[in-house]
């Protein structure tokens, strides 16, 4: 059992106070901090207290796969840890974006390779071969766009602005109110004219602030549409925006994303958890590259409401969020006085506390987990107990 020094991305989106605050620091931070990332992941991975040692987790990881990871593990995905944990502290909306298939990462990253693209290329749109899957759970109210909204909702909204200027769009739409007229809707929003782009979005933006206070039953969507706009004036994924599914997590709520979502988490504090990848395809809404023809071709236009992932209880303290991912299952613990629980143990895991204090205890020994800290626990470091007062994250693998 290692305690873990982690990674903060200080991206341009993120508080200045969720992180620092929950690992003790002075708020507001002197910049933005944005994730908090802990894991094995070559861009950040993060360091360990092992004996006088110490080391990054890749490295230890790498030293000795079996034993930090498990047979199991190893067999499957090789000597890596297959997930990624993090903290996500959004003050503003992120970009709009998608995430590859796994054969579609392999595929892009090879042939990115072949191109002679350096990896720290700002146009380059595959870091790894992998994919990223990814779940979220909210720690305070978290608001998200995330695919894409049923044709006939997207097209009453639209109808609700009067904007006849949009017509054109909506064309392939009103042919065809299904997946096939959204991706047709889509592209043609994506591959305007430069010189139409910025009057169009003027137009709709405009039409947005006129109508959110007029009783409009999209009144949020067209709210953050116009929020949107004034961050990215021009920017065709403002529109983009409002093709999507407008979701409010409460805390403990959490939604699963597989590849191919059209999302955007605009505002809040989560944990989050992915397969080990970076690999980010952006579809408007940021000054980072946007590849128009290769995000078209991995996202995925099936349209309808979004459901929150409900999660299970196990033994009355842990509390599990199911997907169909191998790499990751993320679980929570509430966590009682006088209540221990004693979890089975999965191969390699990542502990959070994100609320109260815990204590971790194996073998005679024990260690605590006070607000912000956070353990590695390897496959060879056995049963564990876990008792306190509070709310413990666990990462672990989904096999």
């Amino acid at each position: 059992m290692d305690l873990l020094d982690n990674v903060i991305q200080p991206y341009a989106w993120g508080s200045r106070t969720a992180i620092a605050e929950l690992l003790g620091q002075p708020s507001p931070s002197a910049s933005c901090q944005a994730e908090l990332w802990m894991g094995a992941h070559p861009g950040a991975p993060s360091r360990l207290h092992r004996g006088t040692g110490g080391g990054t987790l890749l490295e230890i990881i790498r030293s000795s796969p079996e034993r930090e990871l498990g047979e199991k593990v190893v067999r499957r995905f090789g000597a890596e840890l297959p997930f990624l944990l993090k903290v996500l502290a959004a003050e503003t909306p992120l970009s709009l974006q998608t995430h590859p298939s796994l054969a579609q990462a392999r595929e892009g990253y090879a042939r990115e390779n072949a191109l002679g693209v350096p990896l720290s290329a700002s146009h380059r749109n595959y870091k790894d071969a992998n994919h990223k899957p990814e779940l979220i759970c909210a720690l305070t109210p978290f608001d998200a766009l995330c695919g894409f909204r049923s044709a006939s909702e997207t097209l009453a909204l639209f109808d609700s602005l009067g904007l006849g200027a949009m017509e054109p769009l909506l064309a392939p739409l009103r042919a065809s109110p299904d997946a096939k007229g959204v991706a047709r809707m889509f592209e043609a929003l994506m591959t305007l004219p430069k010189e139409s782009r910025g009057p169009l979005v003027d137009a709709v933006v405009s039409a947005c602030g006129a109508q959110a206070g007029q009783g409009n039953r999209f009144a949020e969507e067209l709210r953050w549409a116009v929020r949107l706009g004034e961050l990215y004036p021009g920017d065709p994924g403002v529109i983009g925006a409002l093709l999507l599914n407008l979701v409010r997590l409460q805390p403990g709520e959490a939604i699963y994303l597989s590849a191919g979502n059209l999302h955007a988490y605009l505002r809040g504090v989560g944990v989050e958890i992915m397969a080990n990848s970076d690999n980010v395809l952006r579809g408007g809404c940021t000054p980072k590259h946007v590849d128009v023809p290769e995000l078209l071709r991995v996202l995925d236009f099936r349209c309808g409401p979004i459901g929150l992932v409900s999660a299970v209880t196990s033994d009355g303290v842990e509390s599990i969020y199911p997907t169909p991912t191998e790499e990751f299952r993320l679980s929570r613990f509430q966590l009682r006085p006088g209540v221990s629980s004693r979890p089975e143990r999965r191969g390699p895991e990542i502990l959070l506390c994100t609320e109260g204090s815990a204590r971790l205890s194996a073998g005679g020994t024990s260690l605590a987990l006070p607000r912000g800290a956070s353990v590695f626990v390897s496959a060879a470091d056995g049963a564990y107990s876990l008792e306190g007062e509070g709310i413990v994250f666990r990462a672990t693998a989904g096999l």
